[in-house]
């Protein structure tokens, strides 16, 4: 056991003894050479003691081949120990010297090689003879024309401290003093040059050398003062700068490369290593000791420049790297302790400005958030306005409408006497004030965003043309002239906000031209179609232009021209916005007004062709109808019950939904349903009594809601809708359109 364990650590052996005499040894070398004898020395040796001499691998060898028997391998015959020491040991030598082989040694491996094997073991032989000729002296004055006087100097006194020795001046050089002059020497002029001016040095005295040596140290003189130019302009750099050789040995450097790393004297002579400086920069504590390794290979692998901090003088420096033919590398250092400081001032400068724009952004946000809260407040408001006026306004309508049909009975039954021309005046006044509510709630829907656009697509000659019979007897009141002009263009647009729209301005056309004509017609812009509502009134001046369109507002000259309220061109303006169309207007004062509505051109379907309609009722024809009249006010009941009553109409009234199918009840003619009933809906009641009586019974729903939704959803069932409050003349028309509608069962 104790042979085999002998055998083991002589593995050791190659690695120890090529790392002492053979430059290119490496670690990789050694770890391969150490595990492969390792693995030879187990096989051999450890693996025969453990199995046995009856073993198969050991008798038969290796998967059967007998050149890889353990004791014998390939044929070779002796001792187990000698046999197993002799193959680990050689497989060991070959692999370290193949791992040594197969890469470059790092730079801490050749600083170590450098320590352990200089390159030139010695001086050549030809200088041994002339070693007693030559004092330190001698070779000091000869050094010092190539490195300068202090530097020589400093090289020396490091030689003694390492050497421990004493040198004099006149006393003979020994050999160690003639080896290390040779290698400073070296490092300035290179080991060739070295060798020749040392040998012309000890043999100056002889006579067949003399001119050589005169020659020589012309040359050295004229190599001295370049030399000394160029230490010059070195130290005049801003950057440090120094040069290594192959084995990372100073050779050239500057003075502010001391200057930056602060180093001490023994530190800025030829010969010192990079390991050295390092090592020295780690116990001053300017670097950390674990990265000094790192640091090393960073600054020999030509990467991209790099910082280094010192600790103890807070100085920063940035390190640039490049080659050398030889094998060696040039470094500079250069201070940016200030640019550092104005990158982390700037940063700070970054993080301030950054902080502050957070804070800014915190507070714009926060501001953002109150407006935002605010305006839903405010929105909330203006729907709390909106459904209140819509309340107010059909709880007022209702009475005004109850007040209207009364009026209307006792026009009809006072005739054209006193009774008859003041029921005549109330219903005037009913009827103002049903234009100032009307107006009022549909700014206020406008406003609020309640009139939601239904765009469909639609012939804007089918919608003028209704437009023309609505005001033709208001213009022919007047005596003017209203025009309405065909058109084949098609639009998309909601038509009944676009209806209301032309109505409004062609009515301040009617209301505010004294004689001539109003002309309603639309002329094609491109893609584009321009509605325009042109009259001969009184006009507008330049500078009102622009006031025209505000709530309330009435100009002088239209004041006393037409009575009103200034909220036409307001909720024109308003509709405007909803729809997106642009409004324009010219006016000349004197001689009229032309309003312009734009709008995108887009295809209609054509109409389809009309079949045989059933012919219209007359108005007598309402005479004996059975008209079932539905509302949750009774005094609007007893109003509709004298008016149908004056039509001769047979009339039947319910009050809310309750009692609609009465035991015995007849099936009604017409239908007439409020829309807000007690306990549900107008249009509820008209699918139950739909559902008894059959799906072709006509109705009408009258109501004071004027909203789209109530019209959507009457729209579905297929009633027609009449706003309250009643005009007789209105509710005439649509009684004896629908009665006409419905299939004739006479």
């Amino acid at each position: 056991i104790g042979l085999m364990s002998f055998a083991a650590i002589a593995q050791f052996a190659p690695a120890l003894i090529g790392g002492l005499i053979w430059r290119r040894a490496n670690g990789r070398g050694a770890a391969l050479g150490m595990v492969a004898g390792i693995l030879v020395w187990s096989y051999t040796l450890l693996f025969p003691s453990l199995a046995g001499p009856d073993s198969d691998i050991v008798i038969h060898g290796l998967f059967g081949f007998e050149a890889l028997r353990p004791q014998a391998l390939f044929g070779t015959i002796g001792e187990p120990l000698n046999h197993g020491v002799l193959w680990s040991l050689s497989v060991n030598t070959l692999f370290f010297v193949l791992g040594s082989l197969s890469r470059a040694s790092v730079p801490l491996e050749r600083i170590q090689a450098a320590i352990f094997v200089p390159r030139e073991a010695g001086p050549m032989p030809s200088l041994r003879r002339f070693r007693t000729a030559v004092t330190v002296n001698d070779l000091k004055d000869t050094i010092s024309r190539y490195l300068g006087v202090e530097r020589t100097e400093r090289s020396f006194q490091s030689f003694e401290k390492n050497a421990n020795v004493s040198l004099h001046g006149k006393e003979q050089a020994s050999m160690d003093v003639i080896r290390f002059s040779e290698q400073l020497l070296a490092s300035a002029v290179g080991s060739s040059s070295a060798r020749l001016i040392l040998s012309l040095l000890f043999r100056r005295n002889d006579r067949d050398s003399k001119d050589a040596f005169r020659l020589l140290d012309d040359a050295t003189e004229a190599l001295q003062h370049n030399r000394d130019l160029l230490q010059i302009a070195l130290d005049q750099m801003e950057q440090g700068i120094t040069v290594f050789d192959r084995d990372f040995r100073l050779i050239c450097w500057n003075r502010q490369y001391r200057a930056l790393f602060d180093l001490p004297d023994e530190m800025g002579q030829v010969g010192v290593s990079l390991d050295q400086i390092l090592r020295h920069l780690a116990e001053r504590g300017d670097i950390p000791a674990d990265q000094r390794v790192a640091m090393l290979n960073r600054l020999t692998s030509f990467v991209s420049p790099w910082q280094m901090e010192l600790k103890t003088s807070g100085r920063i420096l940035e390190l640039r790297s490049n080659p050398m033919p030889d094998g060696g590398i040039v470094a500079t250092y250069a201070d940016i302790s200030g640019r550092v400081e104005q990158d982390l001032a700037l940063k700070r400068a970054n993080e301030s400005l950054e902080q502050r724009v957070r804070s800014r952004t915190a507070e714009l946000t926060r501001v953002n958030e109150e407006l935002a809260q605010a305006q839903m407040l405010a929105e909330e408001a203006n729907l709390s306005k909106t459904r209140f006026l819509a309340a107010a306004g059909h709880d007022i309508l209702q009475p005004l409408n109850a007040a209207r049909l009364y009026c209307s009975s006792l026009i009809e039954k006072a005739g054209k006497g006193p009774a008859g021309k003041a029921a005549t005046n109330i219903e005037s006044s009913l009827e103002s004030v049903e234009t100032i509510l009307g107006a009022v709630l549909d700014i206020s829907r406008l406003d609020a965003g309640a009139l939601k656009p239904e765009d469909t697509a639609f012939s804007l000659g089918g919608l003028l043309g209704q437009i023309g019979n609505d005001f033709r007897p208001l213009a022919a009141e007047k005596k003017l002239g209203l025009k309405i002009m065909p058109s084949s263009l098609g639009v998309m647009t909601d038509r009944n906000l676009l209806r209301r729209l032309i109505q409004n301005l062609v009515s301040n056309a009617i209301k505010y031209t004294r004689e001539g004509r109003i002309l309603v017609g639309v002329r094609r812009r491109g893609e584009l179609a321009e509605i325009q509502v042109i009259d001969t009134g009184i006009g507008i001046a330049g500078d009102k232009l622009n006031t025209v369109f505000h709530e309330f507002t009435r100009l002088d000259e239209g004041a006393r021209e037409a009575e009103g309220l200034g909220l036409g061109l307001s909720i024109v303006d308003r509709i405007a916005r909803v729809l997106r169309l642009e409004i324009r207007i010219f006016s000349n004062p004197g001689k009229g007004t032309r309003f312009s509505i734009i709008l995108p051109v887009a295809a209609v379907a054509p109409p389809p062709r009309e079949v045989g309609k059933a012919p219209t009722r007359a108005a007598s024809s309402l005479a004996g109808l059975n008209v079932l009249c539905i509302d949750n006010d009774a005094r609007i009941l007893d109003g509709m019950r004298l008016l149908l009553e004056g039509w001769g109409c047979s009339v039947e009234t319910v009050s809310g939904s309750g009692d609609l199918l009465r035991p015995g009840a007849r099936r009604p003619d017409i239908v007439l349903a409020d829309y807000h009933l007690d306990g549900g809906t107008g249009l509820d009641a008209i699918g139950r009594l739909r559902s008894a009586y059959g799906e072709d019974l006509p109705c009408v729903l009258v109501t004071a809601d004027r909203s789209s939704a109530v019209r959507t959803a009457a729209g579905q069932l297929d009633v027609p809708v009449v706003n309250k409050p009643l005009k007789p003349a209105v509710l005439r028309s649509m009684m004896a359109r629908v009665r006409a509608l419905a299939p004739a069962a006479e």
